[in-house]
C-alpha cells in the first residue's frame, strides 16, 4: 500500500520527539539500567540512578513542622522512588517535659548548703537541729516525723515542705501538693539564715518539678558551698559615748544564730575583756536569727584598756575585737562635796600618851 507523504512525515516528527526526549533525559542514553536483547534503548520518565536528579520547585520558606524540623514542600504525585530535597538538620533543646521522663535521672538543683550544724544541747527538735537532719536526703522521711503538722511557725512549715518535697523529687512518696502550700504559705515569712535558705532550696525543687513533672532526681550537695549562716557579734551598744566604766550596761547584738537560741540563754556564756560573766546570758530582745544580749562590764585589773567581747555557747564563740574601752571607774563624791568623810562621823587622828602621873 501506497504511504502518503503526510504519514512519512508524521513519522518523522515521532521519531524527532524520541531523540529529543532521549537527548533531555539521558543524553545519549548509554548510561540506561536496560541494555536488553533487540538494542531497544529504555528511557525513563522518573530520575534513575545515573539521570540527573528532579529538583523540586522551591516553596517561599521552610514549613516548620511541630517538632521544630523544616520540611520542604514535596511535589505532589511524585513516584515514590523519586528524590526529595534534604530536610534541615532537627534543632535540639532542653527535654520537653513529658509524664516519660519518669523514667530517667536528671540532675536537680544543689541541695542544702551547710548550717553549720547546731549545738543542739538539749537534744529537742528545733528548726535548727531539724535542718541539719535534711541536709542528708536519705534522712527526709526521718525529719519529717519529728516535724509538727500542724505548727504555724514559718520555719517549720518551710522545712516540713522541704522534707515533702525532697521525698517526692526522689521517688520515696512525699507530696508535691503539700511542699507547693507550704511554699506559698511562708512566702516572705521565713526570718533565720536556715529557713532563707531551706525556703530557697524548696522553691528551685518546685520550679524543678514544674518544668520536668513526673521526673525523678538524685539530690547532692555542693561541698564548696558557703554555710547558710554568718554567725558573728554585729556590734556592742554602749548607749552613748566611746569608753565605758565597770558597773555599765552594754548591748551585745548577735546575727546569723544557727542554733536554738533558748539554749543559749541557758547554758552559754559572756566575756568581757577575758572575763566571765556571773550567771546565764540575759536577753534584751530577738528576732529571727537576730539576738541581743545585756551584759554589766565587769572589773578589770587596769584602766584604760580595749577589750574585746565575746559569747560562748557549745563550743562555738562568737567574737568582736577590740570591741570597748573601758576606763577606770569614777571615784564616789561625798553627799557635802568635801574629801568624802561621811557627815557625823569624826576622823581619828593620832592618839597622844600621857605617861606623867598625876
Amino acid at each position: 500500500m501506497a504511504i502518503s507523504l503526510g504519514m512519512r512525515v508524521s513519522g518523522l516528527l515521532v521519531v524527532g520527539a524520541v531523540a529529543v526526549a532521549v537527548a533531555a533525559f539521558g543524553g545519549d542514553g548509554s548510561g540506561t539500567p536496560d541494555r536488553g536483547g533487540g538494542g531497544t534503548r529504555i528511557v525513563t520518565v522518573g530520575p534513575s540512578s545515573s539521570a540527573r536528579p528532579f529538583v523540586a520547585p522551591q516553596p517561599s520558606g521552610p514549613r516548620e513542622s511541630p517538632a521544630g524540623e523544616a520540611n520542604r514542600t514535596v511535589v505532589p504525585g511524585s513516584p515514590s522512588h523519586s528524590r526529595t530535597a534534604t530536610a534541615a538538620p532537627r534543632v535540639t533543646s532542653s527535654p520537653t517535659p513529658s509524664s516519660s521522663s519518669g523514667n530517667r535521672l536528671l540532675k536537680s538543683p544543689v541541695w542544702l548548703p551547710p548550717g553549720p550544724v547546731s549545738p543542739d544541747a538539749d537534744s529537742a527538735p528545733d528548726p535548727s537541729s531539724v535542718y541539719d537532719r535534711l541536709r542528708d536526703p536519705r534522712h527526709c522521711r526521718a525529719a519529717l516525723g519529728v516535724i509538727p503538722g500542724s505548727s504555724s511557725d514559718p520555719e517549720w512549715r518551710v522545712l516540713r515542705a522541704l522534707a515533702d518535697a525532697c521525698l517526692a523529687v526522689q521517688g520515696e512518696g512525699g507530696s508535691w501538693s503539700a511542699a507547693a502550700q507550704g511554699y506559698a504559705g511562708a512566702a516572705g515569712k521565713a526570718g533565720t539564715c536556715k529557713g532563707r535558705a531551706a525556703y530557697t532550696v524548696l522553691g528551685a525543687l518546685l520550679d524543678f518539678h514544674r518544668r520536668y513533672p513526673g521526673a525523678n532526681a538524685q539530690l547532692t550537695t555542693d561541698s564548696g558551698a558557703r554555710p547558710a549562716c554568718d554567725y558573728r557579734i554585729a556590734g556592742v551598744e554602749t548607749g552613748g559615748g566611746t569608753q565605758v566604766r565597770p558597773g555599765d550596761t552594754v548591748a551585745i547584738e548577735l546575727r546569723g544564730t544557727y542554733f536554738d537560741q533558748a539554749e543559749l540563754l541557758r547554758s552559754g556564756s559572756v566575756f568581757i575583756g577575758g572575763h566571765r560573766l556571773a550567771g546565764a546570758p540575759v536577753v534584751r530582745s530577738r528576732s529571727g536569727d537576730r539576738l541581743v544580749l545585756s551584759a554589766v562590764v565587769p572589773s578589770l585589773d587596769r584602766y584604760p584598756q580595749r577589750v574585746d567581747v565575746a559569747v560562748r555557747y557549745g563550743g562555738t564563740e562568737a567574737r568582736l575585737r577590740d570591741a570597748l574601752i573601758v576606763a577606770a571607774p569614777a571615784a564616789v563624791p561625798s553627799p557635802d562635796g568635801s574629801s568624802g568623810t561621811p557627815q557625823g562621823v569624826l576622823t581619828l587622828g593620832p592618839l597622844t600618851t600621857d605617861l606623867s602621873g598625876p
